[in-house]
């Protein structure tokens, strides 16, 4: 529980919270004596030490234990010149992963390795190379601890605020303050005092020294209040015996530090140090005072008492809050540094503890445990997850024992079944998960693509467990799993292959059964348990019968897996005849003739996007929405649904059928670039005999098109998988879609008109509009727009807390009708062959369709506002009789970077005519360039546009465009580039130099997060070599080696060019490119440079 007032002092991106408010107090030791320093003393103190402080910039690579990935900076200082040893906090030298520099007074900077992190109190060490500072003479700092005394005037010097060096003024005030509480899931100094004085520290503080007039170091500053001046510094008694242990590794700065154990002890136990008077009521016999007051110092106002216990820990029911410690050993203990040191002191061996419980004396006999072996040194990567042993800290934290599979970062497997950060792993497929390399041995038997069950607990509902469905990545979205280990004496984290992935059999059988398996219980109202273990089986005979079929592997069926198959498929048909029978009772129950006949066409989506391939602008990881079936047959299925729901074709996406209880997976296979709808395949076949029958297509009727009036019927499905419809009016059969730019630019609807109705079911709510008979006219889509936060009453205020990277506006959605015949002409042309690339889906190969477009974005205008901008009667007169319900024209907006049209139409051109046909609406745009596709003038239109009172004939370029989507995507020091897709394009501006390595994203913990390399902008030039493509870039950075200094010249989205600099780190971001392939219809990782850590 941490005080929401109380932070670290490093600059982290991390939002501390706590829940205690804890007020402080002024405890004022015996008076001081009178500081004599004069202000000259002070100037030469500071002239010495002030070139031996250092501005730390540290990136931590990946989320470990207390730590989240990001970048900050904060303060060191030289404490050792001859091995090259810079002292600061624990927080700055990171438990996990880190990457860190060092800027010295005269602007040097140096690489800076960790050296040494305490497990509990704030402070750690980096290493450096002395000989690679040249041109600065600087002293390392003294460290005196028995200095720090109440009333002492004191010097903080660091890196306040970024500020780089700011010297801040305080006084001694308490050298017995309670460690700080920070957060109630992150790091928390204990079992220690802390120094308190109103010295102001901010942010980038952290690690500075506190200085006296000698210049000597008397303490650490590590942290402070938020809303006072309160500093808070941590004792160096203990820093001074770990320095001691590390130098005795080495006499001289080497590249490969000898690793030094530095002895320490726990009992798992956390105390505070309570006032004589509270512990009197805690019942402490007034002997035991007496004697505790002679045995101790004069000015001792206390003893020490248990506040927590760890679960599983060596004092785990023997020690209990509100014990009082009296003697170790035989020896009165009322202070944390004596009884660290005698803990210290006798690791892995028994040492006798007397306490007060109430007034019971107690003697117990405890054996010391090793600290470091409940410090986790390595951690599992896998689909972006982070996963180690639970920590001390964290134990201590939630109340858990240490060891057990802590989820430090949940990456992209476990996030898409809900699996929060700091969560325990219990179970996985069935199997009791009690320690890290349990996990491991799991995942090794589970083929890629499958479905287990996982259960697990979290810190903030920790009695009641949690039980998830698993996702196996089927798609190479992530680099196979990877175990990390710390290598104390380089003071990297090398990795090696967790397992062989060649050994599993990928399988997408799996994932079918399990599912509708867990349906079927549920259905039966049966325990989780019993639905678990029939997965597990399920999963085994249905993975025998894929792999014996594809002879991948080999593998046969038993009679009692026979006897199970046959038991399912009677399973399968009670199911079958339940849903039959609700779909009588749902006919009963006033549904419209419609709804019944809707309804198996229906499908609920579940899409999840990976966050390592956040293509085209895309705004969220998770999307949902109800999809109609379009096609049906043996071979293949299709579904339409709306781009809101399917933004990318780098997803994953898991579909429900309102037929049929059965989760199976899509593939995407077609992305209208122009209209929002997306067309995804599933394999009829998974479906299993029974479920076929039970779904089935949709009519669609896309003539005659919808008017104002007309009624139809919004049918769709809520969340539990219900069809819900109402009858509704058409108002508007023609509305025209306004929707802008979003601050990162993605897909967009444009040139489209959609259908309004009177009453929907709200903004969440998609389906499809039919008419009586239940065949589709439309699909009811979710469209995304921006809408600003920003209003006039906070407009100046909100407009001066804006900072880089901050938005201004915020998502909203709304739904509106697609009229289906775009989708038929799409789906007519995949069932007959396309003429655009091949497609493998479902195992079969498949031409897909090309759409030819005019890339302009038109708004169309009333023909009373183009009269007054000169348009003749004439042409209005035939714009009225080719349209005599719209009474429009259509104007450019703007058109496309690098279409055809782009140095041929202008903004606020009128289009008239096409072909010397007239034209009012995006449709008839539409079926110009269709027709284009069977005519042979090379895909050119003939326009008739008004431009500033004149009347032009031009001949304009159209693009043929494939609805793939982007296909390739490269991850470079953390940045992820791509093409330019069209919602880029659209703003019309591509830079002269190169326009083809557009930054997409970036990746917290990178080197382009470290340097500022962010999102929006292309990359056009490295190390001077122009990119104009990704080829071009593959084949440049390919080239530079690790740790090398890049030197990168971007142009903004605004136009604004910019040249930086960053350190390129194979180590921990090796350079990889993401591609799909049309021929196995899966995305492939391959590695492009990556660093052998066998040469480390």
């Amino acid at each position: 529980m941490g005080d929401p007032l109380e932070s670290l002092g490093s600059e982290t991106e991390m939002g501390f919270k706590s829940t205690i408010n804890e007020g402080l107090c002024m405890e004022i030791d015996p008076p001081f004596k009178e500081n004599v320093a004069t202000a000259e003393d002070w100037r030469k103190a500071l002239q010495k030490v002030v070139p031996a402080v250092v501005v730390l910039r540290t990136t931590a690579c990946r989320a470990f234990d207390t730590e989240s990935a990001g970048a900050s900076s904060a303060t060191g200082f030289v404490v050792d010149k001859r091995r090259g040893i810079i002292l600061t906090n624990r927080h700055v030298v990171k438990p996990g992963p880190v990457v860190a520099e060092a800027m010295f007074l005269n602007r040097e900077e140096i690489t800076v390795h960790p050296l040494y992190r305490d497990p509990v109190h704030d402070f750690g060490f980096f290493r450096y190379d002395p000989d690679a500072i040249q041109f600065l003479d600087y002293k390392e700092i003294p460290l005196a601890p028995e200095a720090a005394c109440v009333g002492l005037e004191i010097r903080v010097i660091g890196n306040d605020s970024g500020e780089k060096v700011s010297i801040l003024a305080g006084t001694l005030a308490r050298l017995d303050r309670d460690a700080p509480q920070y957060a109630k899931d992150g790091y928390n100094d204990f079992n220690t005092f802390y120094i308190q004085a109103a010295s102001g520290t901010k942010g980038g503080s952290s690690g500075s020294p506190v200085i006296d007039w000698q210049g000597r170091a008397v303490a650490l500053n590590a942290g402070g209040r938020t809303t006072s001046a309160s500093a808070f510094f941590l004792p160096l008694e203990r820093v001074v015996r770990a320095l001691k242990f590390i130098q005795k590794g080495g006499e001289s700065y080497m590249t490969k530090w000898e690793a030094v154990s530095i002895p320490r002890g726990t009992l798992q136990v956390t105390f505070l140090h309570k006032g004589f008077d509270e512990i009197r009521r805690l019942g402490l016999q007034s002997e035991t005072e007496q004697m505790a007051r002679h045995a101790s110092a004069q000015s001792e106002t206390g003893m020490l008492v248990v506040d927590s216990v760890v679960p599983g820990g060596p004092a785990h029911n023997h020690l209990e809050p509100g014990d009082v410690l009296v003697r170790v050993n035989g020896e009165v203990i009322t202070q944390f540094l004596k009884l660290e040191t005698l803990l210290d002191d006798s690791v892995e061996q028994n040492i006798e503890l007397e306490i007060e419980r109430g007034s019971t004396p107690l003697s117990m006999r405890l054996m010391v445990q090793d600290l470091h072996s409940i410090t986790p040194a390595h951690f599992l990567e896998v689909s972006g997850a982070v996963i180690h042993p639970l920590s001390y800290q964290q134990a201590r934290n939630f109340r858990f024992q240490c060891g057990l599979v802590y989820v430090s970062e949940p990456g992209y497997m476990l996030s898409r079944a809900a699996v929060p950060r700091h969560a325990i792993i219990e179970k996985l497929a069935g199997e009791e998960i009690s320690k890290l390399e349990d996990l491991i041995s799991v995942l090794s038997k589970v083929p890629q693509g499958s479905r287990v069950p996982l259960e697990y607990i979290s810190y903030t509902d920790r009695h009641r467990k949690k039980f998830v469905l698993v996702t196996i990545d089927r798609h190479e979205w992530y680099a196979p799993p990877q175990i990390y280990n710390c290598d104390d004496s380089s003071g990297l984290w090398t990795a090696k292959p967790a397992f062989q992935l060649e050994l599993l059999c990928p399988s997408s059988g799996i994932n079918v059964e399990a599912t509708h398996i867990e349906h079927i219980h549920e259905a039966n109202q049966q325990g989780l348990t019993d639905g678990v273990t029939s997965m597990k089986i399920s999963s085994e005979h249905s993975s025998a019968i894929l792999h014996s079929q594809n002879g991948t592997c080999t593998g046969s069926l038993n009679e009692t897996s026979q006897d199970m198959l046959e038991d399912t498929i009677t399973q399968e048909n009670a199911v079958l005849r339940d849903c039959k029978v609700a779909t009588a009772a749902a006919a009963v129950a006033n549904a419209s003739i419609a709804e019944r006949v809707i309804e198996p066409t229906l499908v609920m989506f579940e899409v999840h996007v990976p966050p390592s391939c956040m293509l085209d602008g895309v705004h969220s990881q998770h999307f949902s929405g109800t999809g109609v079936i379009i096609y049906h047959s043996h071979s293949m299925g299709l579904i339409a649904v709306g781009k809101n729901t399917v933004a990318v074709s780098a997803c994953d996406v898991i579909l429900s059928f309102a037929a049929y209880p059965i989760e199976i997976p899509g593939e995407v296979v077609f992305l209208h670039p122009v209209h929002n709808y997306a067309l995804v395949a599933y394999d009829p076949s998974a479906l299993g005999p029974v479920g076929v029958s039970a779904v089935h297509a949709a009519e669609l009727l896309p003539d005659p098109v919808l008017g104002r009036g007309d009624s139809v019927y919004l049918v769709g499905l809520n969340r539990s998988l219900q069809a819900t419809s109402r009858k509704s009016v058409v108002t508007n059969p023609c509305a025209t879609l306004k929707i802008g730019s979003a601050d990162c630019p993605r897909y967009r609807a444009t040139n489209m008109e959609v259908i309004e109705l009177d009453t929907d079911f709200g903004s969440a709510f998609s389906g499809v509009l039919t008419d009586e008979h239940g065949r589709v006219q439309a699909i009811w889509a979710s469209f995304s727009t921006q809408v600003s936060t920003l209003n006039k009453k906070n407009k100046k205020k909100r407009k001066t807390k804006l900072k880089h990277g901050c938005h201004s506006s915020e998502d909203h959605h709304f739904v509106r009708g697609i009229p289906v015949y775009a989708i038929s002409q799409v789906l007519d042309s995949i069932i007959s062959g396309g003429n655009g690339p091949h497609l493998l889906i479902n195992g079969v190969k498949r031409s897909m369709p090309l759409v030819r477009i005019l890339e302009v974005e038109l708004f169309p205008t009333l023909l009373s506002k183009a009269r007054s901008f000169g348009l003749t009667d004439d042409w209005i007169q035939a714009l009225v009789k080719k349209d005599p319900v719209r009474r429009q024209v259509l104007r450019v907006k703007g058109c496309l970077a690098g279409s055809k049209a782009e140095n041929l139409l202008a903004q606020g051109d009128m289009v008239l005519a096409v072909n010397k046909e007239p034209v009012t609406c995006f449709r008839d745009i539409e079926n110009v360039c269709h027709a284009l596709d069977n005519g042979e003038n090379g895909g050119e239109l003939n326009m008739t546009i008004f431009r500033q009172g004149r009347e032009i004939d031009l001949v304009v370029g159209t693009d043929v465009r494939d609805g793939n989507g982007t296909t390739r995507v490269i991850n470079w020091c953390g940045c992820i580039v791509q093409d330019p897709h069209p919602a880029v394009r659209a703003l019309g501006f591509l830079p002269e130099e190169g326009h083809g390595v557009y930054v997409a994203r970036w990746s917290r913990g990178s080197p382009v997060h470290r340097y500022g390399l962010y999102a929006l902008q292309w990359i056009v030039e490295v190390n001077g070599k122009p990119t104009p493509d990704l080829d071009a870039f593959v084949n440049v950075t390919k080239e530079l080696e690790h740790g090398e200094f890049v030197r990168v010249r971007t142009i903004h989205l605004n136009s604004k060019p910019r040249v930086l600099t960053l350190k390129q780190d194979l180590h921990y971001w090796p350079t990889w490119e993401l591609r799909f392939d049309p021929e196995t219809a899966l995305w492939h990782r391959r590695t492009i440079k990556a660093l052998d850590c066998h040469k480390l």
